[in-house]
């Protein structure tokens, strides 16, 4: 909206010039006009932007300055209006030029928040692409001499790079048209049926490059399908050619990101002012890199809440909050995070619905009444609540003692299945998923498109765990072939074919957990990191080869996570007391701008409490949502009911309103839920019956209790938010509920509450 007034007090601010020497009556007038209609989009434009400011998610210095230098140059135009209405020349120049500067001011600060802090500087001619693989290859355009082995390895990269993205759907392992691969050195000097298609030194007589050239609509062009190759990648292909189609010796480099396996402890950052804390080092380098300024730390009452929610899942009570913001301790924070997670109970009856997401552990479910499927809840709850250190932890999942067989047993399926499906394909899918964070499942059926995981790789893995070696299939047809017993990384250790299912999972189990394997610990810090902060420093947090937005920090969490003997609760509160998880929390515009390439990490980003969390929420301040009864006390480990103060939403069945808040079913590993609201979440708090129920039970109970509107509503907001109501927030009240409420009327008032953002997110 800025644009079209900029561009015409612009207009108006050229012709006023051009009239200092000509005083053309016609020019007059065009400016008069341009200046009023100038004006006036002015207004729209300040009158539209704050209603889009309103209802987006705007914010930060950037929306302030935009938002009062607009209304500042609104000002201005109508005043240079008036000026030239009533012929005051000389002032209606000046309010020209600064108006016209103050809507340039204005609409680069609108700019910057739709677009990006370097909407500009990103588009300069001397401004330096983001990508710094990108940069290096420059050379391939630029450079006439002799290569050296480094940028012959770079070359090679970038021109595999393209034809794995144009090229290998026709000419590579899976399909092979014109009997031409393109996915190897030998298939490419080969050729196809229609002869050799790369000449060396020569790009003019190579079919190669004459295809890709080619018009689109041209029967010889190539791709035939999809986008054609663009101007820079046909030159890079050029020039790999007339460089004489070079090729590295030994080993190829992946096309793909492969991160290190093995551990790197960085050097800790100098400290700086209040910026002491490891974690707090490490990120204070990033945010001077990215030009990002430090924020004060959220208030005790927004900490005390964030910190309850993420260590044991429960609002903290109203009492607890007061005597927490009345505490003048420097360091009561800490002895919180302290306090909290040496409530072993309460943590593990938090933390359970984490980690049977990620492990597959359900209460009820496909395979269970077959006997095709085996829970680990009682195992799981009893680590949880020793804090387990996590090398034991995966040991014990990987080479099951009695109670966590479940895990890499996997689902046993009825019926016809396709051969992914197969339990040992799935344990090697789950394990790789879950605990090194990588994807398998493509792998599984055939290579990967997304990485250098072969099918072969799957199948050996996945032999790890068989009693009988697999035959590999292809797309669910068998090959013939076998792929024989190897360890995704061998560089952890080889283990022996002939030798026991038993024996190979302890063998497995002992080179997972290796210090040397820093890839399963990054991993598993990088997963509790995105817990508590709301995004991983890698994401997706199952593709741990992508690029950390600080890998020094994740590298120094692993490193640190090893040296403290693996203990998570210590990992835990190291990242709850760093300054880093206390600053303010931030959103995003769009959902996918969390998993974007060019993500900007500023802090905790906002989200939504869990099923559980809600739910439990629901119960600590209003009404319990479940029975004692519908905990699964059958399956936890015996004495627990002691330890239960109500029935927790980790500790019952699944069901259509947990569900909806999204609580997954459990048949497949789940390591991350979404924190957006839905249409089914909203139905079933509008409409579900669970809720409703709960409502109604409640209501009756908080009438007896509390029969005056003022008290009822003054206990809800402390139960429920933290704090007493504001006075005009009871004044509202007041008016909805009358003086004494009925139950119809607290039924709609706690509905009412639970759905405002302060209760319903973390922030």
């Amino acid at each position: 909206m800025v644009h079209f007034p900029v561009g015409l007090l612009c207009i108006a601010l050229l012709l006023e010039i051009i009239d200092w020497r000509g005083k053309s009556g016609k020019l007059k007038d065009a400016i008069n006009i341009l200046v009023w209609i100038g004006a006036g989009s002015a207004v729209l434009a300040v009158i539209f932007g704050w209603l889009l400011a309103s209802e987006g998610e705007y914010g930060g210095d950037s929306l302030e300055i935009h938002r009062w230098s607009g209304i500042a140059t609104m000002v201005l135009s109508l005043v240079t209006a008036f000026l030239i209405r009533n012929n005051r020349v000389a002032a209606f120049r000046s309010f020209l030029f600064l108006t016209v500067f103050g809507v340039s001011f204005a609409g680069h600060y609108g700019a910057m928040l739709t677009h990006g802090g370097d909407y500009l500087s990103s588009v300069l001619p001397f401004s330096k692409p983001d990508n710094p693989d990108a940069q290096e290859a420059d050379f391939v355009l630029t450079n006439n001499g002799e290569l050296n082995p480094q940028q012959i390895q770079d070359l090679n990269v970038e021109v595999r790079t393209i034809l794995a993205h144009n090229c290998y759907s026709c000419h590579g392992e899976q399909k092979v048209k014109g009997d031409l691969r393109l996915d190897s050195k030998d298939g490419i000097m080969k050729g196809g049926e229609d002869g050799v298609v790369v000449i060396p030194n020569h790009p003019d007589k190579s079919e190669l490059i004459r295809r890709i050239s080619l018009p689109a609509g041209d029967k010889d062009a190539m791709p035939t399908k999809g986008k054609r190759l663009t101007e820079k990648e046909v030159k890079v292909l050029e020039f790999w050619i007339e460089k004489g189609a070079l090729w590295p010796d030994g080993k190829e480099k992946s096309i793909y990101r492969v991160a290190a396996l093995e551990p790197r402890m960085p050097a800790l950052p100098a400290a700086s002012g209040d910026i002491v804390q490891p974690i707090d080092r490490f990120v204070n380098v990033y945010f001077l890199k990215n030009k990002i300024e430090w924020k004060p730390v959220v208030n005790d009452r927004t900490y005390i809440r964030r910190v309850y929610l993420d260590i044991i899942g429960l609002l903290p009570p109203p009492e607890k909050v007061e005597a927490f913001i009345a505490d003048q301790n420097p360091e009561k924070r800490a002895a919180l995070a302290k306090e909290l997670l040496s409530r072993n109970d309460d943590y593990a009856q938090h933390w359970l619905s984490f980690w049977n997401d990620a492990l597959r552990n359900d209460y009820t479910g496909t395979g269970y009444i077959t006997g095709g499927r085996f829970d680990i809840t009682k195992w799981l709850y009893t680590s949880l609540e020793d804090n387990k250190p996590y090398n034991w932890f995966v040991k014990e999942l990987i080479s099951p003692v009695k109670g966590s067989e479940g895990f890499i047993k996997g689902i046993k399926w009825r019926g016809t299945i396709n051969s992914s499906q197969r339990t040992e394909m799935q344990a090697a899918q789950n394990v790789s998923q879950v605990l090194l964070g990588l994807n398998l499942k493509c792998a599984s059926c055939h290579d990967s498109f997304i990485s250098d995981w072969k099918l072969a790789d799957s199948y050996a893995f996945a032999n790890i765990f068989a009693d009988t070696l697999l035959e590999i299939n292809r797309c669910d047809k068998p090959t013939g072939k076998i792929a024989g017993t190897k360890i995704l990384y061998p560089e952890l250790g080889e283990i022996t074919v002939n030798a026991s299912t038993e024996k190979r999972l302890r063998q497995l189990a002992d080179y997972l957990v290796q210090p040397k394997d820093g890839r399963l610990y990054r991993t598993v810090v990088n997963r509790i990191w995105a817990q508590l902060l709301g995004r991983g420093i890698v994401e997706p947090v199952d593709m741990m080869d992508n690029m950390p937005w600080s890998e020094d920090l994740l590298d120094w969490l692993a490193s640190d996570f090893e040296k403290n003997g693996y203990d998570m609760k210590k990992l835990i509160f190291a990242i709850l007391t760093s300054k880093t998880y206390q600053l303010p929390s931030s959103s995003v515009k769009e959902p996918g701008d969390i998993m974007a390439n060019n993500y900007k990490f500023t802090g905790m980003v906002r989200r939504r409490l869990t099923a559980e969390q809600f739910t439990d929420a629901i119960s600590t301040s209003f009404k319990p949502m479940y029975a004692d009864s519908a905990v699964v006390f059958n399956l936890l480990p015996e004495k627990i009911k002691a330890k239960v103060p109500f029935a927790r939403a980790a500790l019952v069945k699944n069901d259509p309103f947990l569900t909806s808040l999204g609580r997954p079913n459990r048949e497949t590993v789940s390591t991350s839920r979404t924190s957006q609201a839905n249409l089914l979440q909203a139905l079933e708090l509008t409409n579900g019956n669970k809720f409703t129920e709960t409502l109604k039970s409640g209501a009756k109970e908080w009438i007896v209790k509390y029969p005056t509107t003022d008290t009822l509503v003054t206990e809800l907001y402390k139960r429920a938010l933290g704090r007493n109501p504001a006075p005009k927030e009871l004044d509202a009240a007041r008016k909805i509920l009358g003086p004494k409420p009925s139950e119809e009327g607290i039924q709609d008032f706690v509905w009412a509450l639970a759905l405002v953002p302060e209760f319903q997110l973390i922030y």
